[in-house]
């Protein structure tokens, strides 16, 4: 039971999106997709204790998944569109011609990222019909209540729907247009991977790292010399590097800092560094992504701490602030000049931060930990109080639970 259980779990992590993708390819609807795939999984939950985990759990899903779509249709359809189900269910007709990129979840993406949807929308959707994440999970990561994330999700399925949103990647001359919007989503996803919110979920969800990785390499191989697109897969390479030195063994965030860097991924690295190196080769002007990927290359070419050319990184944040002047960006800069001009010159930049981001956790945790380095016990205590309260992720919470009982 315990094995079925895993696959199950499994099943779901690996062949949720191409569940999804392969249903909405077939039916066009995002809902009847999602339900049915839905139910597949259900059934899989009643069945495969019983009659064993399938040969081919991806093929199972997708061929149960369709025949509850079908139910659902014939249920649903009324007696004079009986002639357009039929054409529906079983259309044998040659397929529609594919893109430069044969992928059903990379269509799934453009759908899900349409530029009629607003940016909080996208990116919701996108967790929930190729991330798999249930709607509570989603309501935690945007910190609104599960209802009316719930009804935002449906209203965008509404929205595709009623307007007739290709299932399809855009034409050759329309994608510079609609990438800037899909990498925007695919690194927020990578980020809800990377530090998952939720008091149920796994610390870091190496599936959705994963998927927004192998979804920003099929776009980098539709638009192979957008620096942005590049940019972005290197940030992303950097930072999946880590993820083993990340979590320790009592399931609690080791800081950058305190990482085994024999444990990081030698191969992304060198991979990633090998793209930061082929946009400086380009002599363009360097975007956001390019930038973030710059400062993950210098971390990750430290063999220790010590040797962290942190000069470098504060000149990198100087750049990107004048691209992105929102307050993280300032946040993360005081956090990299409490290295190079200590923390009492950082803890005034940070404290100037205090109205737009007295809600995130980061702010405070940042905060707590220049207070700690300056001997402010007290005040330091007071600021991990307030992170912990505001952090979403189990392991970040067990880490910043440790450091405020350290403190004197």
């Amino acid at each position: 039971m315990v094995d079925v259980r895993a696959a199950i779990t499994q099943a779901h992590r690996e062949q949720w999106a191409r569940v999804v993708a392969a249903l909405t390819r077939r039916f066009g609807d995002l809902d009847v997709a999602e339900e049915a795939a839905a139910e597949a999984f259900a059934t899989a939950v009643e069945r495969w204790p019983v009659d064993g985990v399938p040969p081919n759990p991806g093929g199972w899903l997708t061929t149960t998944a369709q025949r509850k779509a079908i139910d659902r249709i014939r249920r649903e359809n009324k007696r004079d569109d009986k002639h357009k189900e039929a054409q529906m269910v079983f259309d044998d007709g040659p397929p529609e011609p594919l893109g430069a990129i044969e992928d059903d979840r990379l269509r799934l993406i453009f759908t899900c990222c349409h530029p009629a949807l607003a940016m909080e929308t996208r990116v919701a959707l996108t967790l929930r019909m190729l991330g798999g994440l249930t709607v509570s999970e989603i309501a935690r990561a945007f910190l609104v209540r599960e209802s009316a994330m719930e009804q935002r999700i449906t209203r965008a399925k509404a929205k595709i729907k009623a307007a007739r949103v290709p299932y399809r990647v855009p034409a050759a001359e329309d994608l510079p247009a609609r990438v800037s919007g899909v990498l925007s989503v695919l690194f927020l996803v990578f980020n809800e991977g990377y530090l998952a919110t939720g008091p149920d979920t796994d610390p870091v969800r190496h599936d959705l790292t994963a998927e927004a990785i192998r979804l920003t390499r099929l776009i980098r191989e539709l638009l192979p010399a957008d620096g942005e697109v590049a940019g972005l897969l290197a940030l992303m390479l950097l930072t999946e590097a880590r993820r083993a030195a990340r979590i320790s063994a009592s399931g609690e965030l080791v800081s950058l800092g305190e990482q085994d860097r024999g444990a990081w991924d030698v191969a992304l690295i060198a991979e990633g560094h090998r793209l930061v190196r082929e946009r400086l080769a380009a002599r363009v002007a360097p975007g956001r992504y390019q930038i973030l990927a710059a400062i993950g290359a210098v971390h990750t070419s430290a063999h220790d701490v010590r040797d962290t050319d942190w000069s470098q990184i504060v000149a990198l944040y100087d750049q990107l602030v004048r691209l992105d002047a929102s307050p993280i960006v300032a946040l993360n800069r005081a956090v990299a000049v409490a290295e190079l001009d200590g923390p009492e010159v950082a803890l005034a930049a940070v404290d100037r931060l205090a109205d737009p981001l007295g809600g995130y956790h980061a702010y405070h945790a940042a905060r707590a930990d220049l207070l700690r380095r300056l001997g402010r016990s007290r005040e330091s205590r007071a600021a991990y109080d307030q992170a912990i309260e505001l952090a979403g992720n189990t392991a970040e919470i067990a880490y910043l639970t440790r450091r405020r009982d350290q403190l004197g």
